[in-house]
């Protein structure tokens, strides 16, 4: 194995530039002469636009213009952003509003576009918008997605009858009906997946910018991905992708939120063209709260039925999920086929049905975040199958282990139709179990009761299906000194692409590291990617890097035949240099990249250069999976929690870097933690206000909340890609939010809990305990 090869673990080649402040974010991006802008966005949750005064505005100093929605509609672009997400849900019939990029008529939710400031400063621009009057017929409110549904609740959207945007089901409605008739048990569990405010460090930003000479728009912007963004706002612009091209820097964390396009985009752009000078937009952390896309926010009642030996006989699931005001870029995907296509799990579970309604309510669209659609539904069925054991008396693990699909009927087609091509799944949990010395669980409930604490444990097994959304291009360009240029459609934001693809091309290659370099995010010098999320970026566009590479070694070693004098077949390579078999005649790769570059060196059949792409279509989707445990201690007299030990055992497929790694499993796990502990956006239901607008009220983990994370892997060879890589971005936050809510419902259970809806506070475990359950 190559020192820097797959499986080493070593540090990040990235960090030194990131860490010593050299990185190039977007705030850091300034063009000559360009303007700043503000958003004005509406501070009530639900009402018509009687009018918009910017008199007062428009003389502030330093005010280049103030754009609103009757601007946009007398020009020559649309007023709204697309929604390819809409799509996901086929056949079922979707009322797709919409996403207006200022509000032409009525707000729908605090937060909404409102007006387009632009002026010579932030300070001047922010100034401006301070003046603006804004007249509003207030309309009523509905924030809960719930009472969105009842007879009589206020309509968002006129074509939206009910309020929802569409019924999508999935499954054997039959199949499932008849197996909960001849069930032996049903266990019912109705639960709430909160919503979540996305915290990334970097807020979003964009710079717009027009070539009137060429008629093209340039975007800086703060993506996951450019190629998906100039494909989805250059529609909005009313130009071909030829003429939009779109720039992305250094990013600081996505989670799936950047993924998506936002109407500020599109107005930098627009502003740019309208004025004649670069336009600047940077979001403040209340921009982030009030109009980046909101995760999670699902009400889901779900349905288990088992046989007397408690084996599954089917599974039967009812989500409400909440859109906001309206449907956000891929909002409709995440929780219809992203998401409950799994709610079969690890289980050998003959028949499900699931049903799901969009809904649209007066609060911040909803869209992917770290796991999309997937912790959901495996925060369900994992809830669901503890609750199933309790109450036949079964132990956690013993109910799994029943219904686990067994390591040789893999591969197996699930019928929600997914194929799960390898695993052992019993084996993982075995060793989480051990790991986190399950058997010894009892008596240190029985120590904690002694302090005064109640101790509880709690596991979750998870499967994800990612490593999808089609094709990947890697294209591999060699200089002529040897150095090696890595372009590629994913986008870096935190993950340590640049180490990682460099490790597949030393592992291929034999190349020093110092010696690659990596190109993304710019639509002009890579045309086509399909970004960053799905956990795909390593399995997919690293198993394109690789191909490429081996197209490159190939090359390499003709050319070295030809210099060599000998044959192809007898070219091997040997720490990097190319060497005839058997003798100490070789080349080096730096001198094979010189020749190549050298005018009449070659042969006319070699071609010049050294410059290869490889397109990856994966024939199947990747399945990680795992099993959390989680230990907890609550103090009974101020309800305060504690995870006292947290263990994971993952099967990721091969592993390209145990750091790496690592660092993504314990991310993912924190996050999760975050969300089944303390993280929840709350609007007040009468004015649709968000009352954690800001970090003063919404709760993020801090140091002294999250454990140490105990954690191992095994490499069970993914089948589906070249790599043999599973995926490992977003598997922590899919199994540590049940994990953890079943270790507090274990701990406690005296006193007649049996469920505790997220995020559990220590409040609200205080009125538990001391309310005899009742939160």
């Amino acid at each position: 194995m190559a020192q820097f090869g797959i499986g080493q673990a070593v540090r990040r080649v990235e960090d030194p530039r990131l860490l010593s402040g050299q990185g190039n974010y977007l705030d850091d991006v300034n063009l000559a002469r360009q303007a700043h802008a503000v958003v004005l966005r509406s501070p009530v949750a639900h009402a018509r636009i009687r009018g918009i005064d910017t008199t007062a505005a428009l003389e502030s100093p330093g005010v280049l213009a103030i754009y609103t929605g009757a601007d946009i509609e007398s020009d020559d672009i649309v007023q709204h952003l697309d929604t390819p997400g809409a799509g996901a849900v086929a056949p079922a019939p979707i009322v797709v509003p919409p996403r207006e990029l200022l509000a032409s008529d009525t707000v729908r939710f605090v937060g909404d576009n409102l007006a387009f400031v632009v002026a010579e400063t932030v300070a001047q621009a922010r100034d401006a918008a301070d003046l603006i009057i804004v007249d509003y017929e207030d309309l009523p409110v509905v924030t809960d997605p719930e009472a969105a549904i009842e007879e009589g609740a206020p309509r968002i959207w006129e074509d939206a009858v009910d309020n929802v945007s569409c019924t999508w089901t999935k499954g054997d409605e039959a199949g499932v009906d008849e197996a909960f008739a001849k069930a032996h048990h049903i266990t019912t569990v109705r639960l709430i997946n909160n919503r979540l405010v996305v915290s990334a460090m970097e807020t979003r930003g964009a710079l717009g910018d027009y070539d009137p000479g060429m008629g093209k728009y340039t975007l800086y912007a703060t993506t996951q991905g450019t190629n998906l963004a100039r494909n989805w706002l250059a529609p909005s612009l009313k130009v071909p992708i030829s003429d939009l091209r779109v720039i992305t820097p250094d990013v600081g964390g996505g989670f799936g939120m950047k993924v998506m396009v936002y109407p500020e985009y599109v107005l930098v752009c627009w502003a740019a063209r309208r004025l004649g000078r670069p336009v600047k937009w940077i979001g403040d952390r209340s921009d982030a709260f009030l109009s980046d896309s909101h995760a999670r926010d699902h009400v889901t009642t779900v349905e288990l039925a088992l046989d007397e030996n408690a084996k599954f006989l089917g599974i039967r699931a009812d989500t409400i999920a909440n859109m906001g005001g309206c449907l956000s870029t891929m909002a409709p995907l995440v929780p219809t086929s992203a998401g409950s296509n799994l709610y079969t799990g690890l289980y050998t579970m003959p028949v499900a049905h699931v049903r799901v309604r969009l809904v649209f309510t007066n609060t911040v669209p909803v869209d992917a975040y770290r796991g999309a659609g997937r912790p959901e539904v495996a925060y369900a069925l994992e809830r669901v199958v503890d609750a199933a054991a309790r109450e036949m008396g079964l132990s956690p693990d013993e109910i799994r282990r029943r219904n686990f699909v067994p390591k040789d009927a893999l591969p197996y087609d699930t019928c929600m139709d997914e194929s799960i091509d390898s695993g052992d799944f019993e084996m993982v949990m075995q060793a989480s179990m051990d790991r986190a010395q399950w058997d010894q669980a009892e008596s240190r409930k029985e120590e904690a009761r002694d302090n005064r604490k109640l101790r509880g444990i709690g596991m979750a097994t998870y499967v994800e299906a990612c490593g999808g959304g089609a094709d990947e291009l890697a294209e591999l360009r060699v200089d002529a000194d040897g150095r090696v240029a890595v372009l590629v459609g994913s986008q870096n934001n935190g993950q340590g692409h640049l180490t990682a693809y460099a490790q597949i091309i030393n592992e291929t290659m034999g190349l020093d590291p110092a010696r690659v370099r990596l190109v993304q995010g710019d639509t002009d010098l890579i045309p086509y990617g399909r970004g960053t999320g799905y956990s795909r970026s390593i399995p997919v566009g690293g198993s394109a890097v690789k191909g490429a590479a081996q197209k490159v070694v190939e090359r390499c070693k003709k050319i070295a035949a030809h210099l060599l004098e000998t044959a192809e077949a007898d070219i091997e390579i040997e720490d990097g240099r190319y060497v005839v078999a058997g003798t100490d005649r070789s080349v080096t790769f730096e001198e094979i990249a010189g020749k190549a570059y050298t005018q009449g060196v070659l042969p006319e059949e070699l071609g010049f250069g050294i410059a290869e792409r490889h397109e990856f279509d994966p024939p199947g989707l990747t399945y990680p999976n795992g099993c959390h445990i989680a230990e907890i201690e609550i103090d009974q007299d101020t309800g305060a929690i504690e995870i006292v030990n947290y263990t994971v055992a993952d099967d990721l497929g091969k592993v390209i870097n145990p750091l790496l790694l690592a660092g993504q499993v314990h991310g993912g796990c924190v996050q999760g933690i975050g969300q089944a502990m303390l993280e929840g956006a709350v609007y007040d239901k009468e004015s649709g206000q968000l009352l954690t607008g800001s970090y003063m009220d919404y709760t993020m983990p801090r140091a002294d909340d999250v454990p140490y994370i105990d954690f191992e892997y095994h490499e069970i060879p993914c089948q589906n890609n070249a790599l043999g890589i599973k995926g490992a971005g977003e598997a922590g936050c899919i199994g540590s939010p049940p994990a953890i809510i079943n270790a507090i419902v274990d701990a406690l259970s005296d006193y007649g809990v049996d469920h505790v809806d997220m995020p559990a506070t220590r409040e609200k475990l205080w009125r538990m305990i001391h309310n005899g359950g009742a939160a």
